[in-house]
């Protein structure tokens, strides 16, 4: 396992299970914040909240945003999402002392992350922060499958939803311990069965047992996962996918962007592919990880269990190549009176020529990937990578169907007065 321990003594560990990993899910900050939108008072919780470590951070001419990656405080509370850190936004530690954003992100502090009830629908959501406190103890997650059960704990192999290194770890279920369904229903131990996909949150401490130890006071359990775990090969484990394109091919891992299904999925999404993805052209016939190219149009398939930092991650359960033509273009959005509201202007290659300019019909449906997770608006200045319809328009410029653009740059944005 990639990571470094703080070992306990081995006569400790059986009392993990006893000590939960932070406090209650209702706690709330010390001291009442308000911001317009919401209010936390003490002892009582009247706004959502993730509770989890920043996995991103965006500071450029739009704002400054954290993505806070962890679990909702409440079962109804979102499990990742995008802030905006306002002048109004507190970030304090537990005693009501302020923090630097800076210390919080340098050292990879917990927080709970209050905002406003206004978020929007988007996966992952975004919002404005109300506070932040910074917690005195930390924790991480494991996505992964119960591999065995056992009296004293069950073991669990899978990925850190921080680091997305591969870790196996016994957890001990603490007296207490919330196990709830992906849907907030509450669940008893007994629901965890060898199969099972989970996210578990446990630490600080970690035995450094073989394998590795720790307590566990907060489960998240898929109870409609047919015990395959994350192969997702059967039709009832494959519950989200994308159809779109393969943007990237490195280290037994492709990167999608697209629409993603109606039954659930992400417009994002890295997806690891070995022996056990089923990968076949759109006859049904089986072909090998060598079809797997950037630039070409698949359907893929996978189980909603996933990462969540940005962009999600998880395993391929089936892959279907398609035949359809893919046509891509590179360059900087432009101002120009050529083009609609619902319309972008893209300097191609972002030179001096206008010749091979196109100017891209956006809809409701094309997904616009910020690959850092920022911006998704096109202002003039943004440097794209767009996939468009072969179909254009004989034009100068041509116009065709944006089918996905991906944000690579926007700092040098043209921002609106």
């Amino acid at each position: 396992m990639n990571k470094i321990y703080k070992v306990l003594a081995t006569a400790s560990i059986f009392a993990l299970a006893a000590v939960p990993v932070a406090a209650s899910a209702q706690e709330v900050p010390p001291a009442a914040a308000q911001s317009g939108q919401g209010q936390v008072q003490n002892e009582t919780k009247v706004v959502p909240a993730t509770w989890g470590q920043i996995t991103n951070f965006v500071n450029d001419k739009t704002g400054k945003f954290v993505t806070v990656t962890g679990r909702g405080l409440a079962p109804s509370d979102q499990s990742q999402i995008i802030l905006a850190i306002t002048p109004e936004t507190k970030i304090i530690d537990a005693r009501g002392k302020s923090v630097p954003l800076k210390t919080v992100i340098d050292e990879k502090k917990v927080v709970k992350a209050f905002y406003g009830p206004n978020i929007t629908k988007s996966l992952p959501a975004r919002g404005t922060a109300l506070t932040l406190v910074v917690q005195d103890k930390s924790f991480t997650a494991i996505d992964g499958t119960v591999s065995e059960v056992r009296e004293n704990g069950i073991l669990v192999k899978g990925t850190d939803i921080y680091t997305s290194n591969e870790d196996t770890i016994l957890l001990h279920l603490a007296d207490k311990a919330t196990i709830l369904s992906q849907d907030g229903k509450a669940l008893t131990s007994g629901d965890i069965k060898e199969g099972t996909s989970i996210r578990a949150f446990y630490g600080p401490e970690v035995a450094m047992s073989l394998p590795p130890q720790a307590g566990t006071n907060y489960v998240i359990v898929n109870t409609e996962d047919t015990g395959s775990g994350e192969t997702g090969n059967t039709d009832q484990e494959l519950k989200a996918g994308t159809d779109g394109i393969v943007t990237n091919t490195a280290d037994g891992k492709v990167t999608v962007v697209g629409k993603a299904h109606d039954k659930g999925g992400v417009n994002y999404v890295i997806l690891s592919v070995d022996d056990k993805t089923q990968i076949v052209d759109e006859d049904g016939k089986a072909l090998t990880k060598d079809a797997l190219k950037a630039d070409i149009r698949v359907d893929a398939y996978y189980s909603d269990i996933m990462t969540m930092i940005y962009p999600a991650q998880t395993h391929a359960g089936k892959i279907v190549v398609k035949k359809a033509e893919t046509v891509k273009i590179e360059g900087t959005v432009k101002a120009s009176d050529r083009a609609s509201a619902d319309q972008v202007y893209v300097n191609v290659g972002s030179d001096d020529s206008i010749d091979n300019d196109v100017i891209l019909n956006i809809s409701k449906d094309t997904p616009v990937i910020p690959t850092m997770g920022g911006d998704t608006k096109l202002r003039p200045g943004t440097k794209i990578i767009a996939y468009h319809s072969p179909i254009m328009t004989k034009s100068i410029p041509g116009i065709t169907n944006a089918e996905a653009i991906i944000v690579t740059s926007d700092a040098d944005t043209v921002q609106p007065k």
